[in-house]
């Protein structure tokens, strides 16, 4: 059931909120959420990491950004940014996260993002409880861990991340809904261990492509890419995964196929230009992974596609 609502096929791409609504609506924020099923998407990514005592929250960097986190007066915090895991929840919801400053390199990013008063870090139980409500019973929910480069290779700390995390699923019964992302593969080994009837999703990104602004880099909690000697596919099916997920510039139709030929879905990230979306639907992909919902929407309804419904 949980690969359901990333199939594609018979007239079917499936739409991602990528953080909720990044292009327009604060991301990873309760606000961008709500607004994103609101329009009618079906499937969130979204990212997760635990605060000091040890409570899931949904934020992106470790660290909390400048360009993104205001003190509760209002002013952009200045100085070293606070790591998200030195502070408790109490501490890390005392700042608002409903802006960008639009004098940062991360903020030029965004332009059409909304700017908003008291918002704060959410839960990943706040989520969890919204995604449980009646009228987002068909909320999917591709749950990112994100792994801290300073603990890449401590087997407890992984182990106690995906412990906590995947308690917090269960607890709500939302296992059915929900499948586990990251691009840390050996977090992923740990996730087929903890929850075996969640499915997996493998995060890729080529060495080739830079990194975004203003957003931590994968690369050092990712494998080796340039070492591998099998394609990217083959390498998600041989772990053990269920889902692909490439970066935009990485997919190409060949590789998708060969993905579906293997038996694994192919969700890419993160596609905003129409351009972009418009050369995914053209390679086959199952799902799009965007900050634009909006955007996505328009291109499948041109070409009489939908993200709604029955796929094969």
């Amino acid at each position: 059931m949980q690969l359901s609502g990333f199939r594609g096929g018979n007239g079917i791409v499936r739409l991602i909120g990528h953080r909720g609504a990044r292009g327009v609506m604060p991301e990873n924020a309760m606000e961008g959420f709500r607004f994103a099923t609101g329009i009618g998407v079906v499937a969130l990514e979204f990212d997760v990491v635990l605060t000091r005592d040890r409570i899931p929250v949904i934020t992106h960097n470790h660290h909390l950004s400048r360009a993104a986190t205001r003190t509760a007066d209002g002013n952009w915090i200045k100085g070293e940014e606070p790591k998200v895991a030195d502070l408790t929840l109490a501490q890390v919801q005392e700042l608002e996260v409903g802006g960008l400053d639009g004098g940062s390199v991360y903020g030029k990013r965004f332009v059409d993002q909304a700017f908003m008063n008291k918002v704060r870090v959410p839960r990943l139980a706040d989520l969890l409880d919204l995604a449980r409500r009646p009228e987002n019973s068909g909320l999917h929910l591709l749950l990112e861990l994100k792994s801290d480069p300073e603990m890449k290779d401590d087997a407890s700390e992984r182990s106690d991340v995906v412990a906590i995390v995947v308690a917090e699923i269960r607890a709500r019964g939302l296992e059915p809904r929900t499948v586990l992302h990251s691009f840390d593969w050996d977090m992923l080994d740990e996730c087929r261990a903890q929850a075996p009837e969640m499915p997996t999703s493998y995060l890729s990104k080529l060495p080739e492509n830079t990194d975004d602004p203003g957003e931590d880099s994968s690369k050092s909690v990712g494998p080796d890419f340039a070492a591998m000697t099998v394609s990217l596919p083959r390498a998600v099916r041989d772990a053990g995964g269920q889902i692909w997920c490439p970066h935009v510039h990485d997919v190409t139709s060949a590789l998708v196929a060969e993905a579906h030929s293997l038996g694994l879905l192919v969700c890419s990230w993160t596609v905003n230009e129409a351009a972009d979306i418009e050369a995914m639907i053209d390679a086959g992909v199952d799902g799009i992974v965007s900050d634009y919902p909006g955007r996505v929407q328009r291109c499948l309804l041109n070409r009489g596609l939908n993200w709604i419904g029955s796929a094969g």
